[in-house]
């Protein structure tokens, strides 16, 4: 082993150990109970089934009466929190950016009536009604994302969105709020590259590009093929007695050939998996707003939000589906060949995001739980994405604890699951801040033979919708009533 690697390992069990005791600072109130929780959520082999289990790991030395009482009674420091994620290393693109993905992952609670602040979760299952509305918490969650093929990301940030919450407000206030953290903790300094925000369909990149113009920010979002785009206004004399000059140019249709014109740019990339992929720019496109929805209280006239649009088209798909052109949108203009690869290039990288998700759900256990109160959902969502960042940082500590079907991996190569199999080893060596629990004696509890005075109180269901109007249940929604009718 080089001394050059040797130094690379003390560095990176460092930034364990200090992470563990910035962790250990953020949590206010039941700290020692709830960073037990964390490391028994660490150290535990397979996935996590149910929340009571991980009392019964050697790591977790309380009761299952402290773990609840910890979620349910404890207080994190969400903001020194967010710092220290923030001032983590960070992945960086190939020319020093910093890639961030945004997307909402749903908390599904369909059943849990005395849940409150549960909104309409938009599921897609399988069969014929695949999109559905499910009660549930839905969070907003940002990561820096990393290049080539991985399933690491770098998570900062969650929201939980409040029913009647307004999306895209609430992912601009996140991401304002993040940029600023980035440039405060000397992640981006005046000359680096502009961050770059990859968002999907369900947001509206123009909006939240004029929201945060006046940061060092680039938007790139997905558009659904049936979006109509304008052109700049040709520079043209108008007569004053001949009417108002139009604000739009001509109209490009996606659905429409004879209207995209000639190209700005185009280049073509060989991928593996996906044959040639073709990629058309078009410069200085931007939609008509409208007085409806987002912009119906904008004071003054409405913006013109002038960007590059980008068609990828590729050969086949690896699952044999219908191979369907992907829409981009991005808020630069004058967009070079080497732009527009890095632009759909990064959007492909979005996808890593979902590898998260699956493992904050299927190995994390990070929806198991059967909290009631969004309060303790919250601080359970802390604890995990705080559980992923000291599995991120142990990347290069890890050794391959690999089963015997599993191929072998290169220590640099580990997925977070696997990982997490060795981090028992390592947390022997971290060792841990908390103290030592005290002996005590269970409560008496409710008397046997009494009854529940006070009954949970039932919450109704809300919607998050982009336009900020919250959505409320109709009376005849409640089970045992039935709608009248209307003439």
């Amino acid at each position: 082993m080089s001394l050059g690697y040797q130094g690379v390992l003390r560095d990176a069990f460092a930034e364990v150990s200090c992470f563990r005791t910035e962790l250990y600072a953020c949590l206010t109130a039941r700290g020692d109970a709830l960073f037990e929780l964390c490391d028994a959520l660490l150290c535990t082999d397979g996935p996590v089934r149910t929340l009571v289990d991980l009392a019964l790991a050697p790591e977790h030395r309380r009761g299952h009466g402290a773990l609840y009482a910890g979620l349910n009674n404890g207080r994190i420091d969400v903001a020194r929190l967010r710092r220290a994620l923030v001032g983590m290393p960070l992945p960086r693109a190939a020319d020093g950016r910093i890639v961030l993905a945004a997307d909402v992952s749903p908390w599904l609670r369909p059943d849990d009536n005395t849940c409150p602040d549960r909104s309409f979760c938009h599921t897609f299952g399988r069969g014929e009604g695949k999109h559905q509305m499910v009660p549930g918490w839905p969070y907003s969650i940002v990561a820096a994302l990393e290049t080539g093929r991985t399933s690491w990301t770098a998570v900062l940030d969650a929201v939980r969105l409040e029913p009647g919450a307004d999306v895209a407000a609430v992912t601009t206030v996140q991401l304002r709020e993040i940029v600023e953290r980035l440039v405060a903790a000397g992640q981006w300094q005046p000359g680096d590259p502009e961050v770059l925000v990859v968002l999907d369909a369900g947001y509206d990149a123009p909006r939240i590009a004029h929201l945060l113009n006046d940061l060092p920010v680039e938007i790139l979002g997905r558009l659904r093929s049936d979006r109509v785009m304008r052109r700049p206004t040709p520079s043209r004399v108008y007569d004053p007695k001949g009417g108002r000059p139009p604000k739009h140019g001509g109209e490009f249709v996606f659905g429409d050939l004879a209207t995209w014109g000639a190209e700005q740019a185009v280049t073509v990339t060989d991928t593996r998996l996906y044959g040639k992929a073709t990629a058309q720019a078009w410069d200085r496109l931007h939609p008509r707003l409208t007085r409806r929805a987002a912009w119906i209280g904008h004071d003054g006239l409405l913006p013109i939000i002038e960007g590059t649009v980008i068609r990828l088209t590729v050969e086949k798909l690896p699952s044999g589906g219908v191979n369907k052109p992907v829409w981009l949108w991005w808020s630069g203009t004058s967009a070079t060949a080497e732009e527009v690869d890095r632009c759909w290039q990064s959007f492909l990288r979005r996808f890593d995001l979902e590898h998260t998700f699956r493992l904050f759900k299927q190995t994390l256990g990070w929806t198991r739980p059967r909290l009631r109160s969004s309060e303790a959902a919250d601080r359970w969502t802390w604890l995990v994405i705080a559980v992923y960042a000291q599995l991120r940082l142990a990347r290069p500590l890890a050794s391959d604890l690999r089963r015997p079907w599993e191929k072998p991996t290169p220590p640099n190569r580990l997925t977070p699951a696997r990982v997490r199999r060795g981090f028992r080893n390592l947390r022997a060596k971290a060792g841990s801040p908390a103290g030592a629990p005290k002996p005590s004696r269970p409560g008496p509890g409710r008397p046997p033979g009494s009854k529940n005075q006070r009954p949970t109180p039932r919450h109704e269901v809300g919607r998050v919708l982009a336009t900020g109007k919250a959505y409320a249940r109709p009376a005849h929604h409640k089970k045992g009533t039935k709608p009248r009718r209307t003439m």
